[in-house]
């Protein structure tokens, strides 16, 4: 594909998901309860999941020139017979389990030029929807970060130019303390023990993380003691949301290496998940090390 046809394709994905996002916002009304049954991970899907994933489907793989769309809710992709094309992962609705106490989530999605699974040095663009009191979409492609306000039919652009704070702000860590490593810990405590840090954890990694875009700071999702990679999927959130923070001028890393370098065996493949400041994330592999 060239590159003009995949500049097309990129337009076309990133537009459909901005115009879908009001839709899926508000059809998560009355889809809060569970759906009795399981995304490939061994996780509980929401009604929801099930309902929004079916929605980005349809209307991904209907796009020529996307050949694969995938997500962390279904088993397999779907080819949709566009040899050559863009494919596109998507974890259509990050922090589903906030849906009954009614707090913040998202979508995350990449748009790579190989067939997944794929290494996030295949991407072309990541981005990320925001359903909070505004719904934003933070959009990494050739080399920036733009971010939109989501209205209806419109998508209106607020930066175009987004980076992170050099002065590092807030902090999130996730999994279960007793399971964290004894050098995680002690870089967490480390890290808390700064006044200048402020704690922002709420349970949507997409919220957890904008918060890191929008202050500075670090958040983590790290190796668990019987986990050792960790929760989070590296198609459908670790490669996008570390294509998009490096783009913003931050680092990412699994605890060793940019996760943009990890190479993915399969298509739900887990990844330890480290991104923020650049002090921050080389103060950590330290730490690891």
């Amino acid at each position: 594909m060239t590159g003009r046809d995949a500049g097309r394709v990129v337009d076309e994905v990133v537009e459909t998901i901005a115009e879908s996002a009001p839709e899926i916002r508000q059809g998560l009304v009355g889809r809060r309860e569970d759906a009795d049954a399981e995304n490939p991970s061994g996780e509980t899907q929401a009604e929801a999941d099930v309902w929004a994933d079916e929605l980005l489907a349809d209307r991904l793989s209907s796009i020529d020139g996307v050949c694969q769309y995938a997500s962390e809710e279904r088993l397999e992709t779907i080819d949709c017979g566009d040899e050559g094309g863009l494919s596109v992962g998507v974890d259509p609705l990050d922090g589903s389990s906030n849906l009954k106490s009614n707090n913040t989530m998202g979508t995350v999605f990449g748009i790579y030029d190989d067939p997944l699974p794929a290494p996030g040095t295949s991407l072309v663009a990541s981005g990320w929807v925001l359903y909070g009191p505004i719904t934003t979409m933070a959009l990494a492609r050739d080399g920036v970060v733009e971010k939109y306000e989501l209205t209806g039919d419109d998508r209106n652009l607020v930066d175009d130019d987004v980076s992170l704070p050099d002065d590092p702000l807030v902090y999130g860590f996730g999994g279960r303390v007793p399971h964290w490593s004894d050098e995680f810990e002690a870089y967490v405590r480390e890290i808390e023990s700064d006044p200048d840090h402020k704690l922002r954890y709420g349970g949507a990694m997409i919220g957890d993380v904008n918060q890191v875009l929008t202050y500075g700071g670090i958040f983590a999702y790290p190796a668990l003691e019987g986990n050792p990679r960790g929760k989070l999927r590296l198609q459908f959130e670790g490669n996008p949301i570390a294509h998009l923070v490096e783009t913003a001028g931050g680092s990412s890393t699994d605890g060793s290496q940019s996760i943009l370098e990890v190479e993915p065996d399969e298509l739900h493949d887990r990844v330890p998940l480290h991104v923020g400041n650049d002090e921050l994330i080389e103060r950590l592999e330290d730490a690891l090390e």
